[in-house]
């Protein structure tokens, strides 16, 4: 289950090593209102938004739950099988609101291609003419981040990384 704003909010504030009065004091709101955003029970104002990333020292997007995403990068191998231990993140977001996260271990998918495997995830048509056998020779060379990033003419999103 996603986390709501309340909890990545309460989770953030702990991390940070601040109290619900350390963040009231610093907004100029009380900690009631503090303590009714940590339980979902209301939402802090929009102009607060860019106040609280300063305070919890994260970006906008993080506070309100957008993944991170990595920007590719090469990292050689410190072994001939340290790719084996990355992961395959498959992220899908279909024009009709659907979302499919899948995440692969690197070994896990290139054992199943050697076998003759495929990925196939039910509707997900636009995967089929991605060559993950390319992509774990990527990963073997060094890519990690995120390698793939596509939306198509229906504004279905398919992202691709590895970390």
């Amino acid at each position: 289950m996603d986390e709501t704003f309340g909890q990545r909010f309460q989770r953030l504030r702990k991390e940070k090593g601040l109290t619900q009065e350390n963040i009231a004091d610093q907004l100029h709101v009380s900690s009631q209102a503090v303590s009714k955003w940590e339980t979902d029970a209301s939402l802090p104002d929009i102009t607060l938004l860019s106040a609280i990333s300063d305070i919890l020292d994260v970006s906008i997007d993080e506070l309100l739950g957008k993944e991170k995403t990595k920007p590719a990068a090469f990292v050689p191998p410190s072994s001939p099988s340290d790719y084996l231990n990355k992961l395959l993140k498959i992220r899908v977001i279909s024009a009709d609101g659907d979302r499919v996260r899948v995440n692969f271990p690197v070994s896990l998918l290139e054992m199943m291609l050697k076998a003759g495997g495929t990925i196939d995830l039910e509707g997900a048509s636009y995967l089929k003419n991605i060559d993950f056998r390319q992509l774990i020779e990527m990963v073997k060379k060094g890519a990690i981040g995120n390698l793939i990033d596509v939306q198509s003419e229906d504004g279905d999103i398919v992202q691709i990384s590895v970390e």
